[in-house]
């Protein structure tokens, strides 16, 4: 197997990897939120497990936005789904007609995703302060800023800077889904750190 093929292949594991984390998150905060959704909001007990209680606030705070957070969580489903038109278009020609439909899903998706990361730092208590509130609104910025480019090549028929843009988008939105439960192993391993 030459060398190349290895790394891309290496590179898709990773991607592919991360992509599942971050719908695991979002299936996750999904099937918790539902149920808030049908049938009301009701505080979480109180555990005397410290992880356990950092994991239940973290699920009240989202619980207290369930509708702003399910439309996070169903874009970042659907970002992740059609995430790999971005980099799947090798050719300097115009997509087909199904990988343009796949594209727009992509930019629809990462739209809300970018828009409603922005509402939910600044209108959001912030998980982790200001520091986190003003790194999602970066990246949330630079999404919309790299999805806005995306579209801007794409109308001038320029392709290569069109799939550069989207690719970037790409990066961001997965960096953005799969951080957090990184930080959660953090706060769930910090107890055994010396």
């Amino acid at each position: 197997m030459k060398p190349g093929i290895r790394v891309r292949r290496a590179l898709w594991s990773v991607v592919i990897f991360l992509a599942l984390i971050g719908s695991a998150v979002a299936v996750r905060r999904v099937a918790h939120l539902v149920p808030i959704v049908v049938g009301g909001y009701h505080p979480l007990a109180v555990t005397s497990n410290p992880v356990a209680t950092q994991f239940a606030a973290l699920d009240d705070l989202f619980a207290h936005y369930p509708i702003l957070t399910l439309v996070s969580c169903y874009a970042r489903l659907a970002f992740h789904a059609a995430g790999s038109a971005p980099i799947q278009l090798r050719h300097s020609r115009p997509p087909s007609p199904m990988a343009s439909l796949e594209w727009s899903r992509f930019a629809v998706s990462g739209l809300l995703i970018g828009i409603s990361a922005l509402v939910m730092s600044l209108g959001m208590p912030a998980i982790g302060g200001f520091n986190q509130a003003a790194a999602t609104t970066l990246f949330a910025s630079f999404l919309l800023f790299a999805l806005s480019k995306a579209f801007w090549h794409i109308q001038r028929r320029e392709v290569a800077p069109h799939r550069e843009w989207m690719i970037r988008a790409f990066s961001v939105g997965l960096a953005v889904a799969t951080i957090r439960p990184i930080i959660g192993m953090f706060f769930a391993t910090s107890r055994f750190q010396a």
